[in-house]
């Protein structure tokens, strides 16, 4: 696989310990993630909600050789420096064979956990101006993803557009909006035209889910293991939501991905959203696409789908969409492929042709993002 652009579509930072209490100003400088130090292992808090392990990466490579050690009481000292420290990363890339990183956050993924709006977007805007600066002492090599809270649409444009402006090359959203604002909503028309006109795909995240009732990702303490196994769920209702809402017909260069919730589940959402717009009573799906265009084409022209070591999807990937797949590393989490990313390609895309590996592992990012 040596001749072929190997992105990681799917990497993460480890924000250090003073990531936002360092930058944080104003009414919410007592209120933003700070870093707790316990004897039963370090972890972050946020308004009472523990929203992250202290180590992040301590425990990478663990699984390769020692899986029964996986654990989560660790502290940052024991994190892998690439997680914080641009450098290394970019060390461990070229031990790991890898050209780029699209980065997204550690502990910062759980931020929409937090209730409080305001103080959700000042921890999501203090986190880009850390990853900004991250990603800009190897621009060519580590690409950031921007966080954006879109409870208020108007918001989130303007910081999607400011993040635009440092070279940020896309945005990540909740995967499960507030209850009563599912993506269907005519509010976020604003945000789809500013994507799509800024050339910033967006991303639902594994783990994202806002605030809410049903949110048992909120706390690491009360999340039921079924909840993990099974969070494709909600990356399914909001692709469906934009899809059968019209916005990539009404946005046609909009480009919205799955991230980390892996490609198995993709056939099935597929046969659904089709059967139901075509068989199911029209109120189902009133809105109604032009021409003999079915929801299924909208995802295979807008949408993305990230993975890891999905040998079901590898397997379906033509129901899927070979254009639509993405791999990343999930680097320098402990389920990563570093530092055997390169073997673990060679053995998940065994049945590929040369023309889908190269798309696969690094050619669809490089379209969808840009650096073509």
């Amino acid at each position: 696989m040596s001749s072929y652009r190997v992105i990681s579509s799917d990497s993460h930072v480890t924000e250090p310990e003073d990531t936002w209490t360092s930058r944080a100003e104003g009414k919410y400088k007592d209120r933003v993630p700070h870093y707790v130090r316990s004897e039963d292992g370090d972890y972050w808090l946020c308004e009472g909600i523990k929203i992250g392990h202290g180590g992040g990466s301590a425990d990478v490579g663990m699984r390769f050789e020692e899986p029964e050690k996986l654990g989560s009481k660790s502290s940052i000292e024991d994190a892998l420096l690439g997680g914080y420290i641009p450098e290394e990363h970019v060390k461990d890339l070229d031990i790991d064979g890898i050209d780029m990183s699209i980065l997204y956050p550690t502990t910062g993924v759980r931020l929409y956990s937090v209730p409080d709006s305001g103080l959700l977007t000042a921890s999501c805007k203090l986190y880009n101006d850390w990853v900004g600066e991250f990603c800009g002492a190897f621009p060519k090599r580590l690409k950031g993803i921007a966080t954006l809270n879109v409870d208020d649409v108007g918001d989130g444009v303007k910081e999607l557009e400011r993040c635009a402006k440092m070279g940020f090359v896309g945005a990540m959203i909740t995967v499960q909006p507030l209850a009563g604002r599912s993506y269907d909503r005519p509010e976020y028309d604003p945000l789809w035209a500013a994507a799509q006109d800024l050339g910033m795909p967006l991303s639902l995240h594994v783990g994202t889910n806002r605030a809410g009732e049903d949110q048992q990702f909120a706390n690491l303490d009360t999340m039921r293991p079924t909840y993990l196994a099974l969070m494709a769920h909600w990356a399914a209702m909001s692709l469906g939501d934009i899809i059968f809402s019209g916005a990539f017909e009404r946005y046609p260069k909009l480009q919205v991905g799955s991230v980390e919730h892996e490609l198995s589940w993709v056939p099935h959402f597929l046969d659904r959203i089709d059967y139901t717009y075509a068989q199911r009573a029209i109120h189902f799906a009133p809105y109604r696409f032009k021409g003999d265009a079915l929801p299924s084409d909208f995802f295979h022209s807008n949408c993305f789908v990230g993975f890891q070591e999905d040998a079901m999807g590898i397997r379906d990937r033509h129901i899927i969409g070979v254009d639509n797949l993405q791999w990343g590393s999930d680097y320098p989490h402990s389920e990563s492929t570093f530092p055997r990313s390169r073997e673990i390609l060679e053995e998940i895309l065994v049945t590929c042709t040369e023309e889908e590996k190269a798309k696969i592992v690094g050619g669809n990012a490089a379209r969808v993002y840009g650096f073509d």
